[in-house]
């Protein structure tokens, strides 16, 4: 039990201190920012079946139809913490666009620790419980956070490896509805056109 506890404080000091310089946990990498592949070079991302907190069995493919920002992130990472609010505004303001943000928690504690962090932290979207399982089906993850944007075809547009920024996201976001609805994504979710600025 101490042994955990000082496991958890050691690992949380150090998801901060990365944070500081643009790393995501577990990585000794600098952060990796993709901008979206073209559609002919994406590749199907993988399926997985995973529990969300009220025990429902959650399928990536069931999504199939819809832009998703697929999540990898742990309660005791740092950067993970600090994207949280972003797609949070994501999914409020896009969601009526045919887009939703899918959150896979590394947590080994699972839910005992993820419910009510998402409680205190007002997460809005789904989240399930992964897996080393669920991990290599995605080339591992060796950081956290690592993010994926699917299109709607159920294709990897972009990888993001640690912490990115807002814009990078909402800008992939935008792009990624686009395509589909034949038209251009001027408006932000702020109102004002383009991506809002990073916090």
């Amino acid at each position: 039990m101490y042994l955990f506890s000082v496991r958890r404080v050691l690992l949380a000091a150090l998801s901060l201190s990365l944070a500081g310089f643009g790393l995501g946990c577990g990585s000794s990498k600098p952060v990796r920012a993709a901008s979206l592949t073209a559609s002919a070079k994406r590749k199907v991302a993988a399926d997985f079946a995973l529990k969300d907190a009220d025990g429902k069995l959650v399928k990536l493919s069931d999504f199939k139809g819809k832009v998703v920002l697929l999540d990898f992130w742990a309660t005791w990472c740092g950067p993970c913490k600090f994207e949280i609010p972003w797609f949070k505004e994501f999914e409020r303001g896009y969601k009526d666009q045919g887009f939703l943000v899918l959150g896979v928690s590394m947590d080994e504690e699972g839910w005992q620790i993820v419910k009510p962090f998402a409680q205190e932290l007002g997460i809005n979207y789904r989240i399930v419980i992964g897996n080393d399982t669920t991990a290599d089906l995605y080339g591992g993850v060796t950081a956290l956070p690592t993010t994926f944007l699917i299109d709607r075809e159920g294709k990897v547009a972009s990888v993001h490896v640690g912490l990115a920024s807002k814009a990078d996201f909402e800008n992939g976001i935008k792009e990624l509805l686009a395509e589909s609805a034949g038209k251009s994504a001027s408006v932000g979710i702020d109102g004002r056109g383009g991506a809002s600025r990073p916090n």
